[in-house]
């Protein structure tokens, strides 16, 4: 980038699909095709029309195995999505705000070889119900989240707000 920072896309999965991650600076370099990761505090983004995942503020990827976990590369998330383009388009021409519910990943994205094409290695979001079984013991944690803060709030669904306990 102009700062100096080097970014990588990859693409990760577990077993309901896939979806581009973006890693910033040293993160980028430690992660390798195969390992499977555990990303706490993350976001989606929509970033030149694909949605993207994110490493929020205080969040970090954790290598927690390698080689051993079901994925599938379909659906494939970050392909762009015609509906929400055309949603997008109107909402610009009609001058009115819209908004995109993203659902945050679960635990575990398994990485997957990335096409030539990206730059970077390959990972995605989401995670089986059962915790995957590791070939070696969890090693390292990358604790180095990207530069800023998300575009915007990013909605799971949930209740936020919290009840005071008497």
């Amino acid at each position: 980038t102009k700062d100096g920072h080097e970014v990588r896309t990859c693409k990760v999965a577990d077993k309901t699909g896939s979806i581009n991650i973006s890693v910033w600076d040293d993160v980028g370099n430690l992660i390798q095709p195969g390992d499977i990761i555990r990303l706490t505090k993350g976001y989606a983004s929509v970033f030149k029309g694909c949605l993207t995942l994110y490493t929020g503020r205080g969040g970090d990827l954790q290598k927690i195995g390698e080689f051993c976990m079901v994925y599938s590369e379909v659906p494939n998330f970050s392909e762009p999505n015609p509906e929400y383009v055309a949603q997008q388009a109107q909402s610009k021409g009609l001058g009115g705000p819209s908004s995109l519910t993203a659902h945050p990943p679960q635990h575990c994205p398994a990485l997957l070889p990335a096409p030539d094409s990206q730059n970077g290695n390959g990972l995605s979001p989401g995670g089986p119900p059962h915790p995957p079984t590791a070939v070696h013991p969890p090693s390292g944690r990358i604790t180095r989240s990207q530069p800023g803060p998300p575009a915007g709030p990013v909605s799971n669904g949930k209740e936020t707000r919290r009840s005071s306990k008497r």
